[in-house]
């Protein structure tokens, strides 16, 4: 007898969206990662499906839910279906480990047999782990059809196994989108791939790969930037140039700015590392962000002082960089939740901020008008051994 495997690809977490290294890092869903569950759960909706499986990590057991919509069926998670295990890098941003470490950063893309950080997983063992697991399931579950959920590298490690790829060859095996299928039929203990990394249940606007470039470009991705601190004096002059701007755009005018009050609290601020950093496109900065360490800590939460995009950078979805920083701040800092001032009238920051889960909370007087109180969750996800 045969047994069909639905090999499946977790959705859009938080590390796709805010450019961060996952691994065992565990980013929760997005909401474009929600919507292409709901898509991929009407793929499925009339296949039948004996079992069900994912990787003991939130975002694969999330995205196994669009199976359970229409099949009632025992989820059973296992760590044998987890990410690679990316050692240091975890939690870091893309950019910083393509700056700091370019050589491990094109062998992981490009023949990841020679990748080797530390505390990581080996390609290889990871390649071995997949197959293995996947050839239990199969057994176990012999003359059925199940549905198993894991993650990008994976799933690539075990699909070049299968169809002998070489590391050194891999980039003729593309990535697969978030929620991509593929499908392994084991017939008397060997398998066969029929069809990988179909995403053709989602439209163009819940692709994550519609809106990148690495996985078309062989890795690289001119997207992925990169953070420095901000350091005073040094980058006193850029500072208040950025924030007068910021207030010049907000209220309309720079009246009521005081650069001497904002620089001396940016200044307290870089006092805690990673408060106060650059965000840097090459060797370009593009943006800046300022989370105040102790204002609203006694209420358990993170504070962004100032927020801001160079005007040439906006637009490019390079915001969700910074916004990603500051979150992970809060989480190693173990706030419970990220807050912000926005101006009533700056339609066009609320919106950005309401995308990414901010909800008003309260309102306030500023100097030139209404603030709205906004805060987002910010979950502990951590990194599993």
């Amino acid at each position: 007898m045969a047994t069909t495997i639905y090999l499946i690809r977790h959705a859009e977490a938080e590390g796709n969206l805010y450019r961060r290294i996952q691994g065992h890092w565990d980013g929760r869903i997005t909401p474009r990662g929600r919507a292409q569950i709901e898509a991929l759960a009407e793929r499925f909706r009339d296949v039948p499906i004996q079992a069900l499986y994912s990787s003991d990590l939130q975002r694969t057991i999330d995205t196994a839910g669009a199976i359970l919509k229409y099949h009632d069926l025992e989820l059973k998670t296992t760590p044998q279906l987890r990410e690679v295990k990316l050692g240091v890098w975890e939690g870091r941003p893309w950019g910083d480990v393509e700056y700091e470490m370019p050589e491990q950063m094109y062998c992981f893309n490009h023949d990841p047999d020679r990748w080797n950080i530390p505390d990581c997983e080996p390609f290889p063992e990871a390649q071995k782990r997949m197959k293995i697991a996947l050839a239990q399931l199969s057994r176990r579950h012999d003359g059925e059809t199940i549905a198993v959920v894991s993650h990008g590298m994976a799933i690539r490690g075990y699909l070049a196994a299968l169809l002998g790829v070489q590391s050194a060859n891999i980039d003729g095996l593309p990535h697969g989108d978030n929620t991509a299928v593929s499908c392994i039929r084991y017939e008397y203990g060997e398998p066969q791939v029929l069809f990988y990394n179909d995403a053709s249940h989602l439209p163009p606007e819940l692709s994550t790969f519609g809106r990148q470039t690495w996985w078309k470009n062989q890795g690289v991705d001119m997207g992925n930037l990169r953070f420095e601190p901000v350091q005073f004096p040094e980058d006193s002059a850029l500072y208040d140039r950025c924030y007068a701007d910021a207030w010049a755009t907000a209220h309309g005018s720079t009246r009521g700015y005081t650069a001497r009050y904002y620089l001396r609290s940016a200044r307290t601020h870089a006092r805690t590392p990673n408060a106060v950093m650059k965000l840097l496109s090459g060797d370009q900065v593009v943006g800046l962000i300022d989370i105040d360490p102790n204002h609203a800590a006694e209420e358990g939460c993170g504070w962004i002082s100032f927020f801001y995009l160079m005007p040439a950078s906006r637009g490019q979805g390079w915001g969700a960089q910074l916004l990603g920083h500051a979150l992970w701040f809060c989480e190693t800092h173990g706030r419970k939740a990220l807050r912000l001032h926005v101006a009533e009238d700056n339609t066009h920051a609320r919106g950005f901020y309401e995308h990414f889960g901010f909800r008003e909370i309260g309102r306030t007087q500023g100097v030139r008008g209404t603030l709205l109180l906004m805060e987002k969750p910010v979950e502990s996800r951590g990194r599993l051994a």
